[in-house]
């Protein structure tokens, strides 16, 4: 996989450490997104800018909140998330259900 991971403030206020995970949903199996993962911990949160490769979900960060799709698989129509303002970092996000995702470390270049 040919992605450039972002390094940002962000990746170095979660102690610099980034991964690159394929996003798919539980359900069906289906392939939704890459996705850079930053720091250690669980994934509840995707944040829209470091969504990678996804049609229906590049470029959302620019949208007002009222206009943001929910993430549901568009294989199984299972709802997977529902999007969000991250206050504490005044970002936009997926919220992620519990058990609705899976997640595969992928390697990058």
């Amino acid at each position: 996989m040919d992605i450039k991971l972002k390094n940002d403030r962000f990746k170095k206020n979660r102690g610099g450490y980034s991964r690159l995970l394929d996003i798919s949903c539980e359900g069906c199996g289906r392939h939704l997104c890459f996705y850079q993962k930053d720091g250690l911990g669980m994934l509840k949160r995707m944040y829209f800018d470091r969504i990678y490769n996804s049609e229906e979900y590049n470029n959302l960060e620019n949208l007002p909140i009222k206009k943001l799709p929910q993430l549901i698989c568009k294989n199984c129509s299972r709802l997977l998330g529902v999007p969000i303002e991250y206050k504490k970092e005044k970002r936009l996000a997926f919220r992620l259900f519990q058990g609705t995702v899976m997640k595969k470390i992928v390697k990058s270049k």
